[in-house]
């Protein structure tokens, strides 16, 4: 990676987390973007630069962390019903654990839940509205993300590969496929 490309990381990573650790002490619609740039200590161009407000730093942390997921995966992703899909879903979360915590008790569940549905959306290809498939795949991210959600609020007391088959197992009940 180029040093520009380095630094713009660094500038996003530092904005997020200013505003994440923001977000700790007050809500999402009481902070200003001027205390988010002097938290971050960047400028305000870097900001604007990178985002066009508050609610696109979290949407934009969402997207990049499930383009990570896409590409880094060395399988096929229309697999998504399968257990190394569900555990490497898992690994995500458990890395991603406070911001997703952050997102879902600052009232931003929803937004991750949408982000979630685009993504598998683009993973199973177009489907008519009604059809059986387009329902399949709805369950199957409802319970992702609930399950999910769930393990990382009670610290993970299940392990993923515990986690993942009782997924697979339910999974199976809905007849996901391909």
């Amino acid at each position: 990676m180029d040093k520009r490309k380095e630094a713009n990381k660094r500038v996003k990573t530092s904005i997020t987390n200013a505003l994440f650790s923001l977000m700790h002490i007050k809500s999402l619609s009481n902070i200003t973007i001027t205390e988010i740039i002097k938290k971050a200590n960047v400028a305000r161009v870097s900001f604007y630069r990178n985002y066009t407000s508050k609610e696109d730093v979290l949407v934009t942390l969402v997207k990049d962390v499930l383009d990570d997921f896409r590409n880094t995966a060395d399988y096929d992703l229309s697999l998504y019903y399968k257990k190394k899909h569900v555990i490497r879903c898992f690994e995500y979360f458990k890395r991603y654990k406070q911001y997703i915590l952050d997102l879902y008790n600052s009232g931003f569940g929803s937004m991750f839940l949408e982000e979630l549905n685009v993504f598998h959306e683009s993973i199973a290809g177009t489907m008519p509205a009604g059809s059986p498939k387009r329902y399949e795949i709805y369950i199957y991210i409802g319970a992702l993300y609930n399950t999910g959600i769930t393990w990382l609020m009670e610290d993970h007391p299940a392990s993923i590969e515990e986690v993942a088959d009782i997924m697979i197992k339910y999974t199976d009940y809905i007849h996901i496929s391909v």
